[in-house]
């Protein structure tokens, strides 16, 4: 009856919040500035290749997962310091990454909330071994509650990082792409989950109408297509790269379900993504305040329902 009880009254709780955590997603709903949203920088300094590679300032292309006694994941896709300033900027609103993003179908985690420690990364900016910046995941086609679906459900998720030190500002962003399994499998990792995951990333970001074939992508190759959400429409260029990540399973996470069977955990090969807006809202559109593409009473409604039939539950088991 404890565990009821707690539970009814952490419902309790979320109900007064339903209406604020479904706002959370409308991009274009004017926001004050956050610390957590960080802007491009107006002192960049972009290599041609639209990034620096971590490893020749003493960084990784290795993430750094906690409690596994140093293994990481692959940084396996980046979105290139050549992108536009607005996609560079690290926020939901006026076209940002997390704008572009839900284009692409990833969206902010379920309900905001993240359970787990954080990962981290150097990426030879400078800036030493940092904590992610965020984590999205992809919403199953809803940006206000789809992610908690893949939360249960698992599938395709990133954690990323800025590169923006003193040493190598290039304003580009280093993902950490791969396809998980349900939370009731503890969020293991697919089989070849880590070239999957990047590769369903820019298939959805380049708006390929059929997978991409992983075992065929070698140095070189290139994608191309448009994405659109809030009014905002990208542009999005990507072309795989060799000699920045080892092809090799050594030093990863979840190796033993990602790779085996004589194939390596990781191919080597990292998508650099350069993304152009080509069109934005209208005046009057980017001044107006936008409906709610899902309105917030349905959430308030269902833990409504749920807490009255916890308080049924608690009153027959008190009888």
């Amino acid at each position: 009856m404890a565990s009821i009880t707690a539970t009814a009254a952490a419902l309790l709780m979320l109900l007064p919040s339903a209406p604020t955590l479904s706002l959370a997603y409308t991009p274009s709903r004017v926001r004050s500035p956050s610390p957590l949203w960080r802007r491009a920088s107006s002192s960049r300094s972009v290599p041609p290749a639209g990034f620096y590679n971590p490893a020749a300032n003493g960084g990784e292309m290795l993430t750094v997962a906690p409690n596994t006694g140093g293994l990481g994941e692959p940084l396996n896709v980046i979105v290139s310091g050549n992108s536009d300033e607005l996609v560079l900027a690290d926020n939901e609103d006026k076209g940002g990454f997390r704008n572009w993003m839900i284009s692409v179908g990833f969206a902010s985690e379920c309900l905001g909330q993240h359970a787990g420690d954080a990962q981290t990364a150097n990426l030879g900016d400078g800036n030493g071994q940092l904590n992610e910046t965020s984590e999205l995941r992809w919403d199953y086609g809803d940006p206000n509650l789809g992610t908690c679906k893949e939360t249960i459900n698992g599938g395709n998720h990133f954690r990323y990082w800025i590169q923006d030190g003193p040493s190598g500002n290039s304003g580009a962003f280093f993902l950490a792409t791969s396809y998980e399994m349900p939370i009731q499998d503890g969020h293991n990792i697919v089989f070849d989950g880590y070239n999957l995951g990047r590769d369903w990333l820019v298939g959805n970001a380049t708006a390929q109408s059929n997978l991409i074939p992983t075992g065929n992508v070698t140095n070189g190759t290139t994608y191309s297509g448009k994405t659109s959400f809030g009014n905002y429409t990208y542009s999005t260029d990507a072309v795989y790269l060799t000699g920045i990540l080892s092809n090799s399973t050594s030093g990863l996470n979840h190796a033993s379900s990602v790779g085996g069977n004589g194939v390596e955990a990781v191919d080597g090969l990292v998508a650099v993504l350069t993304v152009k807006v080509l069109s934005t809202p209208t005046a009057s559109a980017s001044g107006a305040l936008p409906s709610l593409s899902t309105p917030w009473w349905p959430l308030g409604a269902t833990l409504l329902l749920t807490t009255l039939t916890l308080s049924q539950s608690l009153l027959s088991l008190s009888a």
